[in-house]
């Protein structure tokens, strides 16, 4: 995608997003990237968006979706690594707080409850009144970030109906504390597929999407347990073309 013109970018995204007049400032959002480390070849986690949705029709995508403030506000049994958090904070407004970097990265964790059934954390009492999380409640599980490690990040460019600033986060499945076998409480996903990341290429799938597959592939070659810090690419369009710098 780096160094694509906007022209370029719309048509390879045309049949992605809902091109159109839409919000100048892109929505927070949080994505995660769940890995099953089980086998040869790490599996990720993704599902199938419904085709009446105006973002992403009928796509494969990892789950995820808008921050909501109060997420940072929910207690944890473990707060982002440093490291991660600083990343999180980087290229960034004054504004954005450690709260908010907490907030991008409960949101992933909620959302993948939420489309998945699938609950990061540990197993203990656990209490909260924010809204989205009842279900972590009704089954003592508390969440987790310090396992998660800060992938990539890409802000949708203009001119769609729906714009994001998207953190991708990656966390494995042995942090899972919970899978519910009925999936998770909304219907946005209707088909969850486990796959390596060369069969996740071959999905009908977002441009961006297979970017950050390509992104997390060069990374676990690198560093095949993600134990370590690393540099997070950013894409973003810049002066009429996509650029990629790097976190």
């Amino acid at each position: 995608m780096d160094g694509l013109t906007r022209a370029q970018i719309d048509q390879a995204e045309s049949k992605d997003f809902a091109i159109g007049d839409g919000p100048r400032k892109p929505r927070d959002a949080g994505t995660l990237l769940l890995l099953d480390r089980q086998g040869g070849k790490p599996k990720v986690l993704l599902g199938r968006r419904h085709h009446k949705h105006a973002f992403m029709p009928g796509k494969f995508v990892f789950p995820g979706g808008r921050t909501d403030p109060s997420d940072g506000r929910v207690p944890t049994a473990g707060d982002l690594a440093g490291d991660e958090q600083s990343k999180l904070l980087a290229h960034t407004t004054a504004r954005f707080t450690p709260a908010r970097a907490k907030a991008i990265a409960m949101s992933a964790v909620r959302e993948t409850y939420e489309e998945a059934g699938i609950l990061i954390g540990c197993k203990q009492a656990f209490q909260t009144r924010a809204k989205g999380w009842q279900g972590f409640c009704e089954h003592s599980v508390a969440p987790q970030l310090d396992r998660l490690r800060f992938v990539a990040r890409a802000i949708t460019p203009p001119g769609r109906v729906r714009r994001f600033d998207t953190r991708f986060l990656a966390a494995w499945r042995d942090d899972v504390a919970l899978e519910l076998p009925e999936g998770g409480p909304t219907e946005e996903l209707e088909e969850l597929v486990w796959l390596d990341l060369d069969a996740a290429q071959q999905l009908d799938i977002p441009v961006i999407t297979g970017t950050v597959l390509d992104v997390l592939e060069k990374r676990l070659a690198k560093d095949p347990k993600l134990e370590q810090s690393a540099d997070v690419p950013f894409y973003r369009m810049l002066n009429g073309r996509f650029r990629r710098d790097v976190i």
